[in-house]
């Protein structure tokens, strides 16, 4: 992952003519149904000591608060370290997905200006300093993207909905390569019929000799 390139992984080498549906198939705030709003100043700063998943989540309602976050259990013993451009929807995601026995406490330290690759660092840093890595970070089950986080936290309906909004904008995309490909048979239809009606089959022979080239 590259420090320079600030989109989420599942954002990053989208061909630009898919961009638009792209981004409106995964974008994270059409996912969860929530319009984001301007976090709390308590927020904005990391707590002393561990506070309660819930009581996190529930101060922070809808806003939007980028950083690193530890997740513990009632032992305090740390269960999961990740980083998140949107804590309260992984958190949120985390206690639907592990329960509130595993997800009980966090730890967060808020980014104002998120960059990944600081974020990943201080992530690491956490995990070095526990005397095993924690089994979240081990065992793959927690929700680790935006994607994953929104689609976990949805109700039924809402899910059956977005199961529905993807297929129809896979369907349009795939609908868009046939018809490039279909462009280019016609093209080279016309080509063809140009060749035997002209004598002229230039254009037919550069298209071969660049088919045999790639």
């Amino acid at each position: 992952m590259s420090p320079e390139n600030a989109d989420p992984i599942e954002h990053q080498n989208v061909p630009q003519a898919h961009r638009g549906l792209h981004d409106f198939l995964y974008s994270s705030a059409d996912e969860h149904g929530a319009e984001t709003t301007a976090a709390p100043v308590s927020l904005g700063k990391t707590a002393d000591m561990p506070v309660a998943v819930q009581a996190w989540c529930n101060e922070a309602q809808n806003a939007k608060v980028a950083g690193v976050y530890a997740v513990l259990n009632g032992a305090h013993q740390t269960q999961f370290v990740s980083y998140s451009r949107n804590v309260a929807l992984s958190l949120r995601s985390h206690l639907t997905q592990k329960g509130e026995d595993t997800c009980a406490l966090v730890t967060v330290q808020p980014f104002k200006f998120p960059k990944r690759d600081a974020m990943e660092k201080l992530r690491d840093e956490w995990i070095a300093a526990l005397p095993d890595p924690p089994p979240g970070n081990v065992d793959g089950t927690w929700a680790r993207t935006i994607k994953e986080a929104a689609t976990q936290v949805m109700s039924a309906t809402e899910r059956e909905a977005y199961e529905e909004k993807k297929l129809k904008l896979r369907r349009a995309m795939a609908d868009g390569a046939l018809q490039e490909k279909t462009m280019a048979q016609t093209h080279q239809r016309q080509d063809l019929a140009a060749a035997m009606n002209d004598d002229n089959w230039s254009a037919v022979i550069r298209e071969q000799t660049e088919q045999t080239q790639s």
